[in-house]
């Protein structure tokens, strides 16, 4: 079973709930940020943790995914929407419940397009999104 290079098709990604491909879209998310980051030369370990929270933290996916839903396809604000309306139990303390929201359909997004095997497409939207990274916070 290859993990890493994963198509699931259509009836495959229904079967898994949108807080599922919540779950791993802010892993893949994370990821994309973190090797961008790195990429960029950032070295200690302290900038890159601070760089990264400008990224991942639900306000500024809120903000970052602002920057890219005009772009999505039809199916993708389906997605997002679906991520966006599940229910949370909790929501951090340094975030409001929109902005949490928010964060969940962006993850939702990039955790369908991911399992999709949809690579191509999450590189268009994360460069999209890391244009913007440091002005979202």
């Amino acid at each position: 079973m290859d993990l890493l290079n994963v198509k699931l098709n259509d009836e495959e990604i229904g079967k898994i709930t949108t807080l599922g491909l919540a779950h791993v879209g802010d892993a893949v998310y994370e990821l994309m940020v973190r090797a961008y980051l790195c990429r960029k030369g950032l070295e200690t370990a302290k900038v890159l943790h601070l760089s990264t929270v400008q990224y991942v933290s639900a306000p500024a996916q809120a903000a970052l995914a602002r920057r890219v839903i005009p772009l999505f396809t039809e199916e993708e604000r389906e997605i997002f929407k679906r991520g966006r309306n599940a229910h949370v139990n909790s929501v951090p303390s340094k975030s409001t419940v929109g902005e949490y929201h928010a964060a969940t359909g962006l993850e939702a997004l990039f955790g369908c397009l991911y399992l999709k095997g949809e690579t191509e497409r999450l590189s268009e939207l994360f460069a999209l999104i890391a244009e913007g990274g440091n002005d979202a916070s």
